[in-house]
């Protein structure tokens, strides 16, 4: 169950304009990968060596992947895959590789994933 908290924000593009309501996601923590690797371990096989070594393998080999121009797909999970935008100019003589910006990974979820979450159910938090 998903909990959230009602907020009140201001459009930043009319400050003018009356504030409105939103609902806004509550955490309750998080998840690192060695707290991940102990609930695999508890459901497998394997032992918290070989999840742990699986796990940091993962997150060394995704940049790279990344770097290298592909996309990398994560399963039912989904997939990662870069962004970049850049300055404009009026000619391709007039770009350098410096214009780029703002690079980032974008996460695209995957369709077991999306199902999932569609079917989440929600609860006001009592904070």
């Amino acid at each position: 169950m998903l909990k959230y908290k009602l907020i009140e924000r201001g459009n930043p593009r009319d400050p003018a304009a009356a504030k409105k309501v939103y609902a806004s996601p509550v955490l309750s923590g998080k998840k690192g990968l060695k707290a991940i690797s102990v609930d695999i371990v508890e459901k497998s096989s394997l032992t918290r060596g070989d999840v742990n070594n699986t796990l940091d393998n993962l997150v060394d080999q995704i940049p790279k992947y990344l770097l290298d121009g592909n996309s990398v797909s994560l399963g039912d999970l989904g997939t990662l895959r870069m962004s970049f935008s850049s300055e404009r100019v009026d000619s391709a003589t007039d770009f350098n590789a410096s214009m780029i910006k703002n690079i980032k990974i974008i996460f695209t979820l995957g369709k077991d994933l999306k199902k999932k979450l569609a079917d989440a159910s929600f609860e006001k938090a009592s904070i």
